[in-house]
């Protein structure tokens, strides 16, 4: 048990220690790469990356699944039908690597037809090379999911966050030396390559010799491939449905606007995907303990005060960065990206606002997972991501980058804050009204240290690298100090306390 709580504790740790590495190699390696490549051909690549990202739909939902069919045979003690299970995933995500490349291949061969009035031939004809690659590249990663999904279930945090580490710091230093070289776009997608047979060799090498992960294709049951397929189809209409509100927006700026107009959207989407990333470096290891929890009946309250525990958590990080965002991220941008990157700001403004609240929530999608109740879910989204599509490809047209965020923004609102909270009271089982009312003291907290940071600009403005500092760092310890005295509970102040004393 120790051991498995040590992985839990350190890969919470690592998970943040992965997203700091990861923002400040952003913070060093972005501008040099945006000033190498240029906004047109950096367009290109986020144009040609979106673009196949939709490949990863055809994992169907799949991945999502195994853990909770594991647990299911783990907790009876059914260790040959974990055995079969791990054949059935490894034989299916196999196919769909195959059917990722066919498909793949249309749409290489469609980029002309999409992009020919925004693009020139020239950059239509080096979208398809980047896509290329990145189809490769996706079509690789599907293999890698059963070994991924196995270390996860086995709460191996420690390892997955090691490599994620290793990986983040790859990127930089392959990359740097290729766009100095000259090759542009072409060294990014080459480098995501090389990233992703890294990944997959090393959880091949962890999951055989350190887990001694087995086999048995001999008696695979049909039916087994029916029930995950059954579960798995809900998860696959949200996966849609993400890929659209997430992605969506960059091909259709590149298709009516271009790709410097991209660039700039994904400048500001970006800092929501660091965003994102907090919110899940702390949900994402408590993914086991949630099926887990389901797979022992244990009961709504137990779920509840799991729910509210993880939410505070995600929301103490996660408000600091929003209030240090709208505070300071104008300056930053400016002074990162450079000129001509002004509206990435509002993109990032209009994405991350309302994305908290989903974001505190998401382990309430592992629950929904877990009780296989995400049908209603899947379906919202479903239906809330092409009302996005039908909005965003008017504003995008005729009011750029941030017509699109708004677009995105109207979704997550309606979807993600007003229709899945009725259905976690009123149906999941989870005590909502609770959640809200333990965020009070943290939203107060956060409110007095923005207006601190607001009082702060009006006297002192931020023209300097200096004045960004000097005044972010003033407003953290103004919202730490706040936090710790009055909008943390007991037993957060407590966890805080022995922290510091082991360190």
């Amino acid at each position: 048990m120790q051991k498995k709580v040590n992985q839990l504790k350190m890969g919470t740790i690592l998970s943040y220690l992965s997203i700091v590495i990861q923002s400040l190699c952003a913070i060093i390696y972005t501008p040099v790469m945006l000033r190498l490549l240029g906004k047109n051909e950096y367009g290109l690549y986020q144009l040609g990356s979106s673009a196949v990202s939709y490949l990863s739909l055809l994992s169907f939902g799949f991945n999502s699944s195994y853990v909770k069919f594991y647990f299911e045979y783990k907790v009876k003690g059914e260790e040959e039908k974990i055995r079969r299970l791990n054949s059935i995933f490894l034989l299916v995500f196999c196919c769909l690597a195959i059917v990722s490349c066919i498909v793949g291949g249309v749409m290489i061969a469609s980029a002309n037809l999409i992009f020919n009035s925004s693009l020139s031939p020239a950059d239509v004809h080096q979208v398809q090379i980047l896509m290329f690659v990145l189809v490769l590249s996706t079509a690789l990663t599907f293999p890698n999911i059963i070994f991924d999904c196995y270390i996860t279930a086995h709460e191996k945090y420690i390892f997955q966050r090691l490599i994620l580490i290793g990986a983040t710091v790859l990127l930089p230093i392959l990359t740097l030396p290729l766009l100095y070289m000259g090759y542009k776009s072409t060294a990014l997608v080459a480098v995501n390559l090389f990233i992703s047979v890294f990944r997959t060799v090393m959880n091949v090498y962890y999951c055989f010799v350190k887990l001694e992960m087995k086999f048995q294709f001999h008696g695979m049951q049909l039916k087994v491939l029916k029930n995950v397929g059954s579960f798995s189809i809900f998860i696959f209409l949200n996966e849609i449905a993400s890929q659209i509100n997430w992605n969506v927006d960059k091909v259709i700026l590149g298709a009516v606007q271009g790709a410097s107009v991209v660039a700039v959207y994904s400048v500001g989407s970006q800092f929501n995907q660091y965003f994102i990333n907090m919110s899940t470096a702390v949900s994402n290891v408590f993914i086991p303990r949630v099926n887990k929890m389901v797979a022992e009946r244990q009961g709504d309250d137990a779920l509840t005060a799991l729910f509210i525990k993880i939410g505070r958590v995600q929301y103490v990080v996660l408000s600091a960065i929003l209030g240090g965002y709208l505070l300071y991220g104008k300056f930053f941008i400016m002074k990162w990206a450079g000129e001509g990157y002004d509206a990435a700001y509002y993109v990032g403004a209009l994405v991350m606002i309302p994305a908290i609240i989903p974001l505190i929530q998401n382990i309430g999608i592992e629950i929904q997972k877990a009780k296989n109740m995400h049908k209603f879910r899947s379906i919202v989204y479903f239906i809330i991501a092409f009302a996005n599509l039908g909005i965003s490809v008017p504003l995008g047209k005729y009011y750029g980058a941030i017509g699109a965020a708004f677009g995105t923004t109207l979704a997550t609102v309606v979807g993600n804050i007003i229709l899945m909270n009725w259905y976690y009271q009123t149906k999941i089982g989870l005590n909502i009204k609770a959640f809200f009312k333990s965020m009070i003291r943290p939203t107060i907290v956060l409110i007095i240290a923005y207006m601190e940071g607001l009082l702060v600009k009006s006297f002192f403005a931020v023209d300097s690298w200096f004045d960004f500092i000097s005044q972010g760092a003033i407003f953290i310890c103004v919202y730490g100090i706040l936090l710790y005295r009055w909008g943390f509970n007991q037993e957060e102040k407590e966890n805080l306390r022995r922290m510091f004393k082991r360190n």
